[in-house]
């Protein structure tokens, strides 16, 4: 008697979208179902650690390199696999989610690469996560076009030779799907996104002489990256394709992955294809990885911590040099500027910052960079120009000269700035209209001229957790307490209101949104993700 077939992955409480049965055939959720069944209890036990791991920090206020895998970092004969065609030259990247008119619009940037977003930058409705999947599969057979009813533009893609390389980001661990289930427990976000692009397009992307590619966000350690690589391992026997196929850009965008570049790359090393440094993040893991670590660990408004501060100098310098000694790529961040089409000094001013930032990073070995809008691919691409010329990176730029300690990725003291009474104003304004936008399904929102995702709403939350908990004093005299942040909240409210008018106001999510900040910026139990609370408010 044969065995009884795995049951499905059942849809819950989805309302139908149009085509949707194009993307979650029945061949497609048995193999998502399957990457349930196998992966997430390892993925459970991973998300276990993170907290193990947060406790230890707490207790102890420090972190260093990993004594068990003292002997990965110090062996210098391995190598990454080298990189694919499609993704050897990478010196400018430009992000985005995956709706239609950014998707044709990222493709034809002039850009190298798009890093289309499942994640930071999209709002997991359930239109999101079905019709941006539909979305990459319309591009790459080439039946995509958008008409903007508002203004009657036509968009459709340019030559094939034109396109962007695609680099897909699904979710991060600790996001669950709550509309795909298997025998009533939600399958992870990360498994969902991963599994539909993969199954759909791994072939069709070879037959194009790409590949499927992958960022993997919110990494915090070396054995969350051993858990991928054994995803690909097995979904690339799934679908019969040869290993190593697949490549895979880490995030470095946690305070404990900056202490296992190595140990990342190593374990990805066949699938492997660079690191980024994502700034945004970044701080976000430090606050709230220290967050009671005293006056010390206390950062200044964000705006303050430029990447010329030591501690941020020492994170990127030492990805650069880890990067280039296992011969992958190091990427750069994000420039989230958004050009004004009124002000021409606003652009002139912010123009100078994209490119004065480019140039660093271009100086300092990195191979490319991330820009949120296409009117900076080419300042951009002119910083990276500039230095490769005619190479597609600069990999043989080793960086010898850097030498890194551990306590230098966490001298956050080494910063003259303070917090300022602006600086939480500024927390509050950004959170609101935000997680506001998200709300309504939006994860990538302009607002006060730069391109904001849901890292922007962590670190300004997270900002105002840890002003208020370490007793911090603004220059105005004014201590940093729940009432302050209650006040200051209840006047952005009123602001918007007035800006708005009550009709805009009452159709938005304005109020929704001023409560759950406030609820995880004051709660005493840090929430590790902001994203956790609002997903449950999230419809759709």
């Amino acid at each position: 008697m044969s065995a009884p077939a795995p049951s499905p992955l059942a849809i819950v409480e989805a309302e139908p979208l149009p085509r949707q049965e194009e993307v979650l055939t029945h061949a497609a959720l048995a193999f998502v179902a399957e990457l349930h069944r196998r992966f997430t209890p390892r993925r459970d036990e991973l998300l276990a650690r993170r907290a193990e791991r947060r406790a230890e920090i707490a207790r102890t206020c420090a972190l260093d390199f990993l004594p068990e895998t003292a002997a990965i970092r110090a062996d210098d004969s391995w190598k990454v696999a080298p990189a694919p065609a499609a993704l050897n030259d990478r010196r400018v990247e430009i992000t985005g989610p995956t709706d239609r008119k950014m998707t044709i619009n990222a493709l034809n940037s002039g850009a190298k690469v798009w890093l289309a977003d499942f994640e930071d930058a999209s709002a997991p409705t359930w239109e999101n996560v079905v019709l941006g999947q539909l979305n990459l599969i319309d591009a790459y057979e080439r039946r995509i076009d958008f008409t903007d009813l508002a203004s009657g533009k036509s968009y459709a893609l340019k030559s094939a030779d034109e396109l962007a390389t695609v680099v897909m980001r699904p979710r991060g661990w600790h996001l669950e799907e709550r509309h795909l289930q298997l025998d009533g427990h939600p399958a992870p976000g990360a498994l969902v996104d991963f599994g539909l692009y993969f199954f759909h397009n791994a072939r069709r992307l070879i037959e194009l002489g790409r590949g499927p590619y992958f960022y993997l966000p919110k990494t915090e350690s070396h054995l969350e990256a051993r858990l991928w690589n054994d995803i690909f391992v097995f979904a690339q026997e799934y679908v019969g394709i040869p290993q190593g196929t697949v490549r895979a850009t880490v995030l470095i965008e946690t305070i404990t992955a900056a202490y296992e570049m190595d140990e990342i790359l190593y374990e990805l090393r066949d699938h492997a294809a660079g690191l980024n440094a994502g700034r945004w993040d970044y701080l976000f893991s430090i606050v709230k990885n220290f967050r009671d670590g005293g006056a010390k660990f206390v950062l200044p408004d964000r705006n303050a911590v430029t990447m010329t501060a030591p501690f941020m100098r020492a994170y990127t310098e030492l990805l650069v040099r880890t990067c280039h000694k296992r011969g992958a790529h190091a990427i750069g961040g994000m420039a989230a500027f958004i050009p004004s089409r009124r002000d021409a000094e606003v652009n002139k001013v912010a123009f100078e910052k994209v490119k004065a930032d480019k140039d660093r990073e271009a100086g300092d070995g990195f191979d490319g960079s991330w820009v949120a809008h296409p009117d900076l691919v080419p300042i951009a691409m002119a910083s990276f120009d500039a230095v490769l010329g005619e190479k597609p990176n600069q990999k043989d730029r080793l960086r010898e000269d850097v030498s890194v300690a551990a306590g230098d990725l966490i001298a956050i003291d080494s910063l003259d700035a303070k917090p300022t009474y602006d600086g939480l104003r500024n927390a509050v304004q950004v959170g609101i209209r935000y997680i506001e936008a998200w709300l309504r399904g939006l994860g990538a929102v302009a607002i006060f001229n730069l391109m904001e995702d849901a890292a922007t709403a962590e670190i300004s939350r997270s900002q105002i957790w840890q002003w208020i908990n370490a007793g911090v004093v603004f220059e105005n005299g004014e201590l940093a307490t729940p009432e302050l942040a209650r006040r200051v909240a209840a006047e952005e409210l009123a602001a918007i209101r007035a800006e708005l008018g009550e009709e805009a106001f009452a159709a938005g999510n304005w109020q929704q949104a001023h409560d759950l900040l406030l609820k995880v910026a004051l709660d005493e139990d840090y929430e590790d993700f902001l994203t956790l609370s609002a997903y449950e408010q999230l419809s759709g």
